[in-house]
């Protein structure tokens, strides 16, 4: 049987349909662009009033199969993906990148901590959070001082200056936080986390395997 022009045109928008999900599902964090994520198309609402993607949708359709939990993460990701972006661009307004923005909030908030420490709290590696404090260092905004518990290991301060930046720009930064979940009450926002944080858990039984 032969394929008209008519389906091999859908076939060839499914397939760069396709190649667009999976590439903006895989990327790493530092290639996603916005317009990546445009490429989606706009959300649309079902018959129950949420928001779904009606192309990412129409991919699946041919399958017939139930693709409830794949659509979900799709979007949790592509959610992460877009507030990674917008945290990125206002650190950058601020002369900062997100790593090292969340370096100088954690000691805001908690202090001199030692470098693994600072690694666990910020999912990081060791080697990561290193990086990050030596250019902290150079710019004057975080200094290392030793450890009193532990000679061997060194804690990360702010500086004064670091302590002057931060105390700058944090009620903007929650104030940002507030804008990117209007609309959503309070009951939804802990829904939410407790979502967000069953998939944490599940991921770290599969990771646990």
């Amino acid at each position: 049987m032969g394929v008209d022009d008519h389906q091999i045109g859908r076939i060839t928008c499914g397939l760069m349909l396709y190649r667009v999900i999976m590439k903006s599902i895989n990327m790493k964090d530092s290639e996603m662009k916005l317009p990546d994520i445009a490429q989606l198309g706009e959300a649309e609402r079902d018959e129950n009033g949420r928001l779904y993607l009606k192309r990412f949708r129409e991919l699946f359709d041919p399958l017939q199969v139930d693709i409830s939990a794949v659509e979900a993460l799709a979007a949790l990701r592509l959610a992460g993906r877009s507030l990674h972006l917008l945290q990125e661009r206002w650190g950058a307004a601020h002369g900062l990148s997100e790593g090292r923005m969340g370096v100088l909030f954690r000691l805001f908030r908690c202090g001199d901590m030692p470098l693994g420490e600072l690694a666990d709290d910020l999912v990081m590696t060791p080697r990561n959070v290193t990086g990050l404090v030596d250019h902290l260092e150079r710019d004057g905004l975080v200094s290392r001082v030793p450890d009193p518990e532990d000679r061997r290991s060194v804690r990360a301060r702010l500086t004064e200056a670091g302590r002057a930046r931060i105390d700058a720009i944090w009620k903007e930064g929650l104030e940002r936080q507030f804008t990117l979940v209007e609309g959503l009450s309070k009951d939804e926002l802990a829904q939410l986390r407790h979502l967000s944080l069953t998939l944490v858990e599940n991921a770290r039984k599969e990771l646990g395997k």
